[in-house]
């Protein structure tokens, strides 16, 4: 098992194959897509759009498995490219003992089921993503480190490998890294591991998230950092750096930390599930969004229904990648909550979400691209917004921030029982092409929940930039910025950021995972200095700060395009009581230096302890 990582930033460098292929719905004709007009959708045929596919369970098992088939080859490799894809399944079994559906999801794929329970779909196979191999023709650097960007959820798995060699057929294997969510699922008959150790044996990943799912025994392997939060597990294997549990049935004790490093939470503070569409007994559409709730621990659906309300889909705007800010605007003013279909949407003023408890859902990672310097998401200061499965990509002009929660001086108008939900929202600042933002992520409001994101400067595409050409070129200051008080991160990632990367200036705020990799692309020390100070640290609370609280933390350095760069730490937070860090850690991926954990506390992370973490149990407190 390896239990080491590479620095992520190094795969990109043997080359990526990308592909444009392109699958639409009409790969098959035996695959319902629910891209009915405008002029003949109905509650129970909607138009959703080409890029989404419906598959019903009378269909032949062999034409499902040929569709999906084909939208892995398209997107395994296409890492940046511009393809969305949402595959639905309504209630029903697919598959068979004898004949199993065996999946693989590829990037920009959302498989999701559409039963108002996750055993109302049972899928009788696998759904899998295995490690991508980047070199020599796709036989060599095979590992798992950018497989980014897919989701699965609101399903049940009976693991049935039928038809695999002997590695394969023994566990399901789920081998990704960050954007990528597991949600409302339910495996049963096997092990689901996050790793792939079949391509090339144990390789490198770095994930990732689950929720609300009740899984078999579960391999993290090489996973060196993972949340699980609200699900119920058979058992865990093993952990690499900083494996995290929160509200979770079967979770591991943490009293061994950091050998193995486990940080278990008996009950998640604040918890809100993800939207999902499901169709009713008469087969209309519909999105139930689940309750906010605190203290919680297990699945949501346990004993039926999650906890929440529905809304019929006749309630939302259908847009296309077509439509502009303008068109969603006009819509959201007539009081519609939006779906975005699957789509990269190109955003020159912002979407303006006004009302309480709006509701904006994406299908199969639908991007909005800011234009112009745009704000592509702009929510105002009120109570029980929710905003899930969306992508926001800077543009080539910089914006001033990328989603924006409340005004800095607002009035406030939050609710604890009704937070404001981000949920598997994620920021890209370059990749596909240059990228600019002074902030990616901005909460002003009190009371925000945000469940899962990645908020990423990127450190490799297809840009055509050496490393100081990216530092110069693809501008982000800061990842992620809290002002509100009373926000609460379950899973926040975020990385390569040119000052500090996330500030939180909000009191009682709360984070549950954090992980981060300072950039990769400073030229000189004079380059990442903060005043006097060398460098910036990957978490700072704000020096007036009097409460926070951070469960889980890891901070990690690779200064690649100049490995004699000095960090001083990893962490900065005010010296008080009410300021507690609880399981943090720095690690050195082979360049440059993070000279202390936290406030000049920890050893150095340099390259005599590659791979190795510095870990404090309790800041302040224990080292």
């Amino acid at each position: 098992m390896t239990t080491t990582q590479p620095p992520r930033g190094r795969a990109p460098r043997f080359g990526l194959v990308l592909t444009t292929a392109l699958l639409t719905a009409a790969a098959t004709t035996t695959v319902l897509s629910a891209g009915a007009t405008a002029a003949t959708a109905t509650p129970s045929s909607p138009d959703l759009g080409p890029n989404v596919t419906v598959f019903d369970p009378g269909m032949p098992v062999a034409d499902i498995q040929a569709t999906l088939d084909a939208a892995h080859t398209a997107q395994v490799d296409d890492e940046m490219g511009t393809n969305r894809h949402a595959y639905l399944f309504k209630p029903g079994t697919y598959g068979t003992a004898e004949q199993p559906l065996q999946i693989k999801v590829g990037y920009y794929t959302e498989i999701a089921g559409l039963g108002a329970s996750p055993t109302d779909v049972v899928i009788n196979g696998k759904v899998e993503v295995y490690n991508r191999c980047l070199a020599d023709g796709g036989t060599g650097n095979c590992l798992a480190l950018v497989n980014f960007w897919r989701t699965l959820s609101n399903l049940s798995i009976n693991i049935n490998a039928a038809g695999q060699d002997g590695c394969r057929s023994t566990a399901n294997f789920w081998a990704v890294s960050q954007a990528v969510s597991l949600r409302r699922l339910n495996v049963t008959g096997g092990t689901f591991s996050l790793m792939d150790y079949c391509t090339a044996g144990p390789q490198y990943a770095s994930g990732g998230f689950i929720a609300d799912s009740r899984l078999p025994s579960v391999t993290n392997g090489s996973q060196q950092q993972w949340l699980t939060r609200n699900s119920e597990v058979a058992g865990w294997s093993n952990g690499v750096w900083n494996q995290v549990f929160s509200g979770v049935a079967g979770a591991p004790a943490e009293t061994g930390f950091p050998n193995p490093p486990y940080t278990t939470l008996d009950t998640t503070p604040v918890s809100r599930e993800k939207p999902y569409l499901y169709t009713d007994a008469r087969g209309r559409y519909n999105v139930r969004v689940p309750a906010a709730r605190k203290d919680t621990r297990g699945v949501s659906w346990g004993a039926g229904l999650t906890p929440g309300r529905t809304l019929p889909l006749t309630d939302f705007y259908v847009a296309k990648q077509s439509d502009s800010a303008h068109d969603i605007n006009r819509q959201l003013a007539r009081g519609k909550h939006l779906l975005l279909t699957p789509g990269v949407y190109d955003i020159a003023r912002s979407i303006e979400i006004k009302r309480p408890d709006t509701v904006v859902l994406g299908l199969g990672h639908a991007t909005l691209t800011a234009v112009h310097g745009s704000t592509p998401l702009d929510v105002a200061d009120v109570p029980g917004v929710v905003v899930a499965g969306v992508t926001i990509d800077a543009g080539t002009e910089q914006s001033p921030v990328l989603l924006r929660v409340g005004k800095r001086h607002g009035e406030h108008r939050s609710r604890p029982d009704n937070p404001t939900t981000l949920s598997d929202v994620y920021f890209r600042v370059g990749g596909p092409h240059i990228g600019k933002t002074d902030v990616a992520l901005e909460v002003n409001s009190d009371h925000v929940l945000i469940d899962h994101t990645w908020v990423w400067r990127a450190d490799h595409g297809v840009e055509g930039l050496n490393d100081t050409q990216r530092w110069n070129t693809n501008l982000g200051r800061n990842g992620a910025v809290i002002n509100g008080d009373h926000v609460t991160a379950t899973g926040l990632f975020v990385e390569h950021f040119q000052q500090y990367n996330t500030i939180w200036n909000g009191e009682d705020g709360t984070t549950i995972l954090y992980q981060n990799e300072l950039p990769y692309d400073p030229p000189t020390q004079a380059d990442w200095m903060n005043g006097d100070v060398e460098g910036w640290a990957g978490y700072k609370v704000g020096e007036r700060v009097r409460r926070h609280r951070l469960y889980g933390g890891g901070v990690y350095v690779f200064n690649q395009n100049n490995p004699q760069i000095h960090t001083e730490n990893g962490f900065e937070v005010p010296q008080r009581a009410g300021v507690r860090l609880h399981h943090i850690m720095t690690v050195n991926l082979s360049a440059g230096t993070i000279d202390h954990v936290v406030n000049g506390v920890g050893d150095a992370a340099d390259t005599t302890k590659v791979g190795a973490p510095v870990y404090i149990t309790d800041y302040p407190g224990s080292g």
